[in-house]
């Protein structure tokens, strides 16, 4: 595993969650109300679990777990060792989100990404954090 890999991985995600947290709206009508809004918010987030998983995928390469799944991959990072059971669990739901936002653009529910981008972008920080602690114990 290319160590420096994750690292820029990891700003990366840091920026896209800092896009989020700057562009969403305090409500959700006004995200969707807002195309411009809508295509940061949504984009940032889609890159946000993109990056994660390709960090987690990046990281599994080094072992003997290969997911079958995108959101398998944050629950064998979990079974690695890497994550916590909660990290791994919230992780691997942001697939669903992923899915939806890259295949069926047109039924997204503005209520449930607002909501994400308002509660659940901790859930990000918190891979991170995890993955860094999990780096600097596997020099």
């Amino acid at each position: 595993m290319d160590k420096e890999v994750v690292q820029q991985k990891l700003l990366l995600l840091q920026r896209c969650i800092q896009r989020v947290k700057e562009k969403t709206p305090a409500e959700a009508e006004i995200l969707e109300a807002d195309f411009d809004l809508q295509d940061i918010v949504v984009l940032n987030l889609q890159r946000a679990v993109q990056i994660s998983i390709d960090i987690s995928t990046h990281i599994l390469a080094d072992t003997l777990s290969v997911p079958s799944t995108m959101a398998e991959a944050f629950l064998l990072l979990h079974r690695e060792g890497v994550l916590s059971k909660d990290v791994a669990k919230s992780m691997s739901r942001s697939v669903g989100l992923r899915n939806v936002a890259v295949h069926e653009y047109t039924n997204l529910d503005w209520d449930v990404v607002h909501a994400v981008a308002l509660h659940h972008l901790d859930d990000f920080i918190h891979f991170g954090e995890e993955v860094v602690s999990w780096l600097d114990v596997h020099d």
